[in-house]
């Protein structure tokens, strides 16, 4: 990788990691999609997203959990169902063609939830109120964390619209559940997948500085305050390009 590209990944890891980090996402799918639209190459893309999503979820949850919006009670049961898929999903070796249509697939998904975050009006639930169903929500857990590992997501850009759309939480609450859901699902996965990996690339540092960077701007805009309508759409947009582009290429 140029040393321009670097600079261009960087900047816009650091834009992805605070505008996830808001919501209490750690950025895998903007990752992949940034590096999509630079040409990473797909062995890179996998483990670069899982490792960046280890560090800015470590600090999300830190935030979300020193605000007190984590809900341990609300999370066992989609980590009972997903550590094991997520093991799975990622020692899975898939070809070039094959990921391009997975991660193209869940960019789309991801772009539609992040517009949907930002214009729609979920229904109004209390914070610091669980109502997730345990036996749904392992068996809901298992089917995101199988993509997750799959994919290189750590599988909260799933977990945070089923949390409100079936008002299991309110919106920092699923922030707070959906942070340490992605450490973990991504810890597995790329461990799980490290025979195939086996190196991550060597720009990996600047990388996880400019993302890191953007986590405590983004949990601190998140937990504080931010109007983001804006700026979900765009990233949204780009989310989508990056899709349509893996999806002609695979």
């Amino acid at each position: 990788m140029d040393i321009q590209t670097t600079l261009l990944l960087c900047g816009l890891f650091f834009v992805v990691a605070t505008l996830y980090t808001t919501v209490g996402h750690a950025g895998a799918s903007g990752y992949l999609a940034t590096m999509a639209l630079v040409g990473m190459a797909p062995d890179s893309m996998r483990p670069t997203a899982l490792a960046l999503n280890i560090l800015v979820a470590s600090l999300t949850v830190y935030r979300f959990r020193k605000a007190r919006f984590f809900a341990w009670r609300g999370l066992w049961p989609f980590l009972l169902g997903s550590a094991p898929l997520a093991a799975l999903g990622g020692m899975q070796s898939l070809s070039k063609d094959t990921y391009y249509t997975a991660v193209g697939s869940v960019l789309l998904f991801a772009a539609a939830y992040i517009t949907w975050r930002a214009v729609a009006s979920p229904r109004t639930i209390d914070e610091h109120v669980i109502h997730v169903k345990k036996l749904p929500a392992v068996f809901l857990g298992a089917g995101i964390g199988f993509i997750s590992g799959l994919t290189g997501t750590g599988g909260g850009i799933f977990l945070s619209p089923l949390l409100l759309i079936l008002a299991w939480a309110g919106p920092k609450t699923a922030a707070g559940i959906s942070a340490p859901f992605i450490m973990v699902n991504s810890i597995v996965a790329l461990a799980a997948g490290w025979h195939i990996t086996k190196a991550l690339p060597p720009e990996l540092p600047w990388l996880a500085i400019s993302a890191l960077c953007g986590g405590l701007l983004g949990t601190w805009a998140g937990l504080q305050w931010l109007k983001q309508k804006a700026l979900l759409i765009t990233l949204a947009v780009v989310m989508t390009l990056a899709a349509v582009k893996l999806l002609i290429s695979g």
